[in-house]
Protein backbone atom coordinates (compact mmCIF):
# COMPACT_ATOMS: atom_id res chain seq x y z
CA UNK A 1 0.00 0.00 0.00
CA UNK A 2 2.79 2.41 0.91
CA UNK A 3 4.57 1.82 -2.41
CA UNK A 4 1.37 2.61 -4.32
CA UNK A 5 0.85 5.77 -2.30
CA UNK A 6 4.44 6.89 -2.91
CA UNK A 7 4.10 6.19 -6.63
CA UNK A 8 0.87 8.21 -6.79
CA UNK A 9 2.33 11.14 -4.84
CA UNK A 10 5.46 11.12 -7.04
CA UNK A 11 3.26 11.10 -10.14
CA UNK A 12 1.09 13.95 -8.88
CA UNK A 13 4.23 15.86 -7.90
CA UNK A 14 5.54 15.46 -11.46
CA UNK A 15 2.36 16.99 -12.86
CA UNK A 16 1.71 19.76 -10.35
CA UNK A 17 5.20 20.66 -9.10
CA UNK A 18 5.21 24.10 -10.75
CA UNK A 19 2.14 25.04 -8.69
CA UNK A 20 3.87 24.44 -5.36
CA UNK A 21 5.95 26.83 -3.29
CA UNK A 22 9.72 26.52 -3.15
CA UNK A 23 9.58 25.02 0.34
CA UNK A 24 6.92 22.50 -0.67
CA UNK A 25 9.03 21.58 -3.70
CA UNK A 26 12.16 21.15 -1.60
CA UNK A 27 10.51 18.99 1.05
CA UNK A 28 8.71 16.82 -1.51
CA UNK A 29 11.82 16.35 -3.64
CA UNK A 30 13.96 15.41 -0.67
CA UNK A 31 11.40 13.09 0.93
CA UNK A 32 9.90 11.37 -2.12
CA UNK A 33 12.58 11.89 -4.74
CA UNK A 34 15.80 11.59 -2.76
CA UNK A 35 14.48 9.34 0.05
CA UNK A 36 15.53 11.65 2.89
CA UNK A 37 14.06 10.96 6.31
CA UNK A 38 11.96 13.51 8.17
CA UNK A 39 14.89 14.05 10.51
CA UNK A 40 17.33 14.68 7.67
CA UNK A 41 15.01 17.23 6.09
CA UNK A 42 14.40 18.89 9.46
CA UNK A 43 18.13 19.17 10.03
CA UNK A 44 18.70 20.55 6.52
CA UNK A 45 16.14 23.33 7.03
CA UNK A 46 16.63 23.82 10.77
CA UNK A 47 13.00 22.98 11.64
CA UNK A 48 11.32 20.27 13.66
CA UNK A 49 10.48 16.85 12.27
CA UNK A 50 6.85 17.63 13.03
CA UNK A 51 7.04 20.77 10.87
CA UNK A 52 8.40 18.71 7.98
CA UNK A 53 5.75 16.03 8.49
CA UNK A 54 2.95 18.61 8.58
CA UNK A 55 4.26 20.35 5.48
CA UNK A 56 4.48 17.07 3.57
CA UNK A 57 0.94 16.06 4.55
CA UNK A 58 -0.45 19.47 3.58
CA UNK A 59 1.39 19.33 0.27
CA UNK A 60 0.07 15.82 -0.43
CA UNK A 61 -3.45 17.14 0.21
CA UNK A 62 -2.81 20.08 -2.12
CA UNK A 63 -1.61 17.70 -4.85
CA UNK A 64 -4.71 15.52 -4.41
CA UNK A 65 -6.91 18.64 -4.56
CA UNK A 66 -5.27 19.74 -7.81
CA UNK A 67 -5.82 16.30 -9.29
CA UNK A 68 -9.45 16.26 -8.15
CA UNK A 69 -10.03 19.53 -10.00
CA UNK A 70 -7.77 19.16 -13.04
CA UNK A 71 -7.55 15.38 -13.61
CA UNK A 72 -4.19 15.67 -15.42
CA UNK A 73 -2.75 12.45 -14.00
CA UNK A 74 -5.99 10.50 -14.44
CA UNK A 75 -6.29 11.56 -18.07
CA UNK A 76 -2.60 10.84 -18.69
CA UNK A 77 -2.91 7.28 -17.39
CA UNK A 78 -6.10 6.70 -19.40
CA UNK A 79 -4.38 7.89 -22.58
CA UNK A 80 -1.39 5.67 -21.85
CA UNK A 81 -3.61 2.62 -21.35
CA UNK A 82 -5.37 3.37 -24.63
CA UNK A 83 -2.07 3.87 -26.44
CA UNK A 84 -0.80 0.54 -25.09
CA UNK A 85 -3.95 -1.20 -26.35
CA UNK A 86 -3.59 0.38 -29.79
CA UNK A 87 0.08 -0.54 -29.96
CA UNK A 88 -0.65 -4.16 -28.99
CA UNK A 89 -3.47 -4.38 -31.54
CA UNK A 90 -1.29 -2.96 -34.32
CA UNK A 91 1.57 -5.32 -33.41
CA UNK A 92 -0.65 -8.41 -33.60
CA UNK A 93 -3.00 -7.41 -36.43
CA UNK A 94 -0.68 -5.39 -38.65
CA UNK A 95 2.82 -6.60 -37.77
CA UNK A 96 4.31 -5.58 -41.14
CA UNK A 97 2.69 -2.16 -41.51
CA UNK A 98 5.63 0.13 -40.75
CA UNK A 99 3.69 3.31 -41.54
CA UNK A 100 0.98 2.45 -39.03
CA UNK A 101 3.62 1.66 -36.41
CA UNK A 102 5.29 5.05 -37.06
CA UNK A 103 1.94 6.83 -36.70
CA UNK A 104 1.25 5.12 -33.37
CA UNK A 105 4.77 5.91 -32.18
CA UNK A 106 4.21 9.53 -33.22
CA UNK A 107 1.11 9.72 -31.04
CA UNK A 108 3.01 8.31 -28.09
CA UNK A 109 5.82 10.81 -28.62
CA UNK A 110 3.31 13.68 -28.56
CA UNK A 111 2.12 12.47 -25.16
CA UNK A 112 5.64 12.51 -23.75
CA UNK A 113 6.25 16.12 -24.78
Amino acid sequence: MEIEKNYRINSLFAFYQPLLTAKQNNYMQLYYGDDYSLGEIAEEFNVSRQAVYDNLRRTEKILEDYEEKLHLYQEFTARNRQADEIQAYVATTYPHDSRLKRLVAGLENLEEQ
